[in-house]
């Protein structure tokens, strides 16, 4: 035997562990299971630890936002005539990459709705992020923790009035007006501006703004019931009053949480919990906005709540300013942009839209205002998903920004904004984003579809109303002088520290001296680090113990709603209580607003404008062959490309060609026939330039889809009367001098 076969010989013989029976094998991964549970709880708990440590952090700071983007002052709402709380700046573009002062400036406004601001540029792939990619200067409106004493919505609306104008004066190359984003409830309050000061705006982006508060369906959207379920505003003026004039922003977020107490009392801390080791930034990130709530004062509040959560009196002509002037939002002739979703529990569809209807009887009514209104319905973003969402801000902000012009000269009348994906798309070089963006026409009907009130739910949510006015004057004649007679500023703010929406903070930092150990004895448990394995049956059973608490919390939230919505359609429905108030079967509030403008154009209008309004009116009356042909982001470039070829002297500039879209479509409208009968004479005399007219007609009517056969046939109608060369005038007959003469 050689040595190597000796030495093989005399190694003993490694023989394999002999598996552990089943009772060890569990027992292992249930000690396994504890190690990682108790890490979990200790690293959890630092979690918590650093978001009370942050909010006070932020809370001290000057101006407290979650902004992403480094920005520079402009005008600090102090400072204003009338001070406000709220401040405008402007964001700083990247290194390298300046804005284009030929642009559109866009100003994104925050809502203040009990949260802290900057949720609008929370993220580079924003609201924001999207504008500055595209080249557009861009600013942000924002607001402080606490509000100026007196300050009430009329003088916010007057402050916003004064920021728009100062952008618009910063950027006098722009070509076209600031467009205005608002998110939440900032939306309601950028409309109520325009309509007073509809010289100002552009475009204006309404993002998950309500607008229409008792617009909902059965069975959903059970946020409206809430101030009946109250008995009206009169817990608003009491909460301000214990405030001693000031009320907590942390109520209204308590109002949202409710709404969802799955999410709010289990998912969102065991989503941290359960993925500890990589879910605590996100966490962090969000709940230093969420979960810093903000200050108005009690006035503000009140008229909110009074005027439109309850009232419903913005979209139906009941608003005035302290000057007497009405706020009309169909004074507005900037195009507006609708943007909601089917997952959004906070501004459901019909909040978002029904205001159109409250507005306007019929389409032709809609029109003849000189109305442009586009919206969009995301299948299932939720709200805040609206403005946080990367994948939204990458698709539906994206293109709204890149179509923010064809958006401002759109003729009057509803469109729906249809978003494809461009791969296989006709003429796919001449859409400039991912997606291919289509406006399509749309008419009341289709907002009607999406259901809402009937007459029965309007009486009701009027006898709410009249009760809400009933119940806060018998509190103000009992209760309130007593109320205000104890509140001092020093109880107030001891209430508001006592909200479990403040007071987790205190209980959860360094402010308590017993969270003072845990930052330790976190970086231990991260040092020796035991993730169990994720087949851990213990692991298992803990997420099946966790989907029964989300189901028996959310069958809870469907029967708490169910008997909301039964208590409120029964209580509100009596007719004998709506009888006592004043409320009778013929009530239906329509707005009682100023008489329309009148857009029809004057037949000596027929034949002005030359080729431009020839091509543009011949374009409107080719299209209006497809019913919801609508407008197409290729055509748009065909007309910019056309535009950029004219010489410098003679192109239009934004403005000026959204106005002759304007009158022509307002020509058509009164008289199709009459205008088509006048259009040859908007042309020359000039073959060539009318062949070249006619030329222009047809590039941009064919790089959209293959056109149908009405269009087509309209098509080759027009471009025939441009191409038939009029017969010269017959000479005038010379008039006879007498001799004298």
């Amino acid at each position: 035997m050689d040595t190597a076969s000796a030495a093989i010989a005399t190694t003993p013989t490694r023989t394999e562990s002999p598996p552990l029976a089943p009772w060890a094998t569990l027992a292992r991964q249930a000690v396994d299971y504890w190690v990682d549970a108790g890490q979990r709880s200790l690293l959890f708990l630092d979690v918590l630890r650093q978001r009370g440590n942050d909010h006070f952090r932020y809370m001290d700071e000057a101006w407290p936002n979650v902004l992403s983007f480094p920005y520079e002052l402009v005008t600090d709402g102090r400072t204003l005539a009338r001070p406000v709380n709220y401040c405008l700046v402007r964001i700083l573009p990247p290194d390298g990459r300046p804005t284009n002062p030929r642009l559109r400036p866009f100003v994104v406004f925050d809502p203040r709705a009990g949260h802290g601001p900057g949720i609008g540029g929370m993220k580079h792939d924003s609201e924001i992020g999207v504008a500055l990619a595209e080249g557009h200067p861009c600013y942000f409106v924002g607001f402080l923790p606490q509000p100026v004493p007196g300050q009430t919505v009329e003088d916010v609306c007057r402050a916003e009035a004064t920021f728009v104008e100062t952008v618009a004066g910063l950027h006098p190359e722009a070509d076209g007006k600031p467009s205005l984003i608002g998110n939440c409830q900032a939306g309601w309050q950028v409309m109520m501006m325009a309509a007073t000061r509809p010289d100002l705006t552009g475009p204006i982006v309404l993002a998950g703004s309500p607008l229409s508060y008792w617009a909902g369906v059965h069975a959903k959207n059970p946020l409206r019931y809430l101030g009946g379920l109250l008995g009206g505003t009169w817990l608003t003026t009491l909460s301000g009053d214990l405030g001693n004039g000031i009320f907590d922003g942390a109520a209204l977020i308590a109002n949202f949480e409710s709404m969802n107490p799955a999410n709010t009392l289990w998912k969102k801390n065991y989503a941290v919990y359960s993925r500890v080791d990589t879910e605590g930034p996100r966490f962090l990130e969000f709940e230093r906005w969420w979960g810093s709530p903000i200050l108005l004062n009690a006035g503000e509040m009140q008229y909110i709540a009074d005027e439109l959560f309850l009232g419903n009196r913005l979209t139906r002509g009941g608003i005035a300013l302290s000057d007497g002037t009405k706020v009309d939002l169909r004074a507005i002739k900037s195009p507006i942009v609708v943007f909601c979703s089917w997952g959004d529990d906070i501004t459901p569809p019909q909040q978002a839209l029904d205001w159109i209807l409250d507005l306007y009887d019929s389409d032709a009514e809609l029109a003849a205002g000189g109305q442009t209104i586009v919206y969009s319905l995301h299948p299932s973003i939720g709200h805040l998903g609206i403005f946080v969402s990367a994948k939204v801000a990458a698709k539906e902000h994206d293109e709204f920004t890149r179509t923010m012009d064809l958006i401002d000269v759109l003729p009057p009348g509803l469109y729906e904004a249809v978003f494809t994906e461009k791969t296989g798309v006709a003429h796919a070089e001449l859409v400039s984003g991912h997606y291919l963006t289509r406006f399509e026409r749309r008419c009341l009907d289709d907002i009607r579809a999406l259901g809402g009130n009937d007459a029965r739910d309007d009486r009701r949510f009027a006898t709410v109303a009249r009760v809400s006015a009933l119940n806060r004057d018998l509190y103000g004649r009992t209760l309130r002088p007593v109320v205000k007679r104890m509140a001092t500023d020093q109880g107030a703010e001891w209430l508001r520290r006592m909200h479990p929406n403040r007071l987790r903070f205190e209980i959860f930092s360094d402010k308590n001296p017993m969270m003072l150990p845990v930052a330790g004895l976190a970086n231990v448990v991260r040092a020796h680090r035991r993730p169990v394995a994720d087949d851990n049956p213990f692991l298992k059973a803990q997420e099946t113990m966790s989907d029964g608490i989300v189901e028996m919390l959310d069958t809870w939230r469907d029967l708490r709603d169910l008997a909301t919505e039964t208590f409120f359609l029964t209580f509100y429905g009596s007719a004998l209580l709506q009888a006592a108030v004043g409320v009778n079967a013929s009530t239906r509030d329509r707005p009682v607003l100023a008489d329309l403008e009148d857009a029809e154009v004057g037949a000596n209008r027929l034949r002005q404008g030359g080729i431009p309004a020839a091509v543009v009116r011949g374009l409107l009356y080719v299209l209006q062959a497809d019913a919801h042909a609508g407008a197409d982001e290729r055509r748009f470039a065909v007309l910019r490309a056309l535009r950029d070829q004219a010489p410098a002297q003679a192109r239009l500039t934004l403005a000026q060609f959204k106005a002759l879209v304007r009158e022509q479509s307002a020509l058509l409208h009164r008289d199709t026939a009459a205008a088509m009968a006048a259009l040859s004479d908007l042309l020359p005399a000039d073959p060539e330039a009318r062949a070249r007219a006619a030329d222009a007609l047809r590039q941009v009517v064919e790089a959209g889809e293959a056109p149908g056969p009405d269009v087509t046939a309209r098509l080759d109608k027009v471009t025939a009367l441009f191409q038939a060369v009029p017969p010269p005038a017959a000479p005038k007959p010379r008039r006879r001098t007498s001799a004298i003469a």
